[in-house]
């Protein structure tokens, strides 16, 4: 993987596209407006399963570099970034949602990280300038988005011949399909969930692959029962 020196936060800004909040009307407006009512709410809820996510965030540490540009797409209100950004040379976290952003800036300036910059930016649009990255993570957020292969398009994109993406995704078609084909759009249609794309893991995969990924790895890191949440580290070609 190309590596690059770290940047001081003073130059460490986000691209003219990450830093937009969504316009009204745009799609992004509509998953903002969802997103910044719960968001906290969002941040309250605990983590359900802990230890499965300590399992992640070890993992996920041994794959970066204190030399490494990462672009967090859909962070959310920020926890796992501060958690990751001492272990790179710089971290851009993103979010559609500004409300979360908000409190993830919150988070920031209680903990300070000089690596870690927050943007309001939407994952299915640009956010970074081709060949920007040396990672990109995707914690959460791939079942979310408006357009998968959209989605992963612009990760490739973002990233350096040989850098990672590194996502973990709900694979709501492994669940229970009452809960894909009838509990979620019920809740959607009263406005208690989002947009979700329901797919597998293998059809993740596929997906990343007609992007020119190349998988290097597919993992569980659940420690409660069935876990539907895969974890995948992929690589642009060098």
């Amino acid at each position: 993987m190309d590596s690059i020196p770290p940047m001081p936060l003073s130059t460490a800004t986000p691209t003219p596209e990450a830093t937009r909040p969504p316009q009204a009307g745009d799609p992004a407006a509509r998953k903002a407006r969802f997103w910044d009512r719960i968001a906290r709410k969002y941040a309250a809820d605990p983590i359900a399963d802990m230890a499965g996510y300590e399992v992640t965030l070890r993992r996920v540490q041994g794959l970066l570099t204190m030399e490494q540009s990462v672009l967090e797409i859909g962070c959310g209100t920020g926890s796992t970034a501060l958690r990751l950004a001492p272990f790179t040379g710089r971290l851009l976290a993103t979010d559609v949602s500004s409300e979360m952003i908000t409190i993830a800036r919150e988070k920031l300036a209680a903990q300070p990280v000089p690596q870690l910059v927050f943007a309001v930016a939407d994952a299915d649009a640009l956010v970074a300038r081709p060949g920007e990255h040396d990672a990109v993570l995707a914690f959460n957020l791939l079942h979310l988005v408006s357009d998968l292969d959209q989605t992963l398009a612009l990760a490739v994109r973002a990233l350096r011949p040989g850098g990672l993406l590194i996502s973990k995704t709900a694979c709501i078609s492994e669940m229970n399909p009452l809960i894909p084909w009838l509990a979620i759009p019920l809740m959607r249609a009263i406005g208690k969930a989002p947009h979700v794309l329901c797919f597998d893991a293998e059809t993740l995969q596929a997906a990343m692959v007609r992007q020119g990924l190349e998988i290097e790895a597919v993992e569980r890191h659940g420690t409660r029962g069935k876990d539907i949440r895969v974890f995948i580290v992929a690589r642009k070609p060098g």
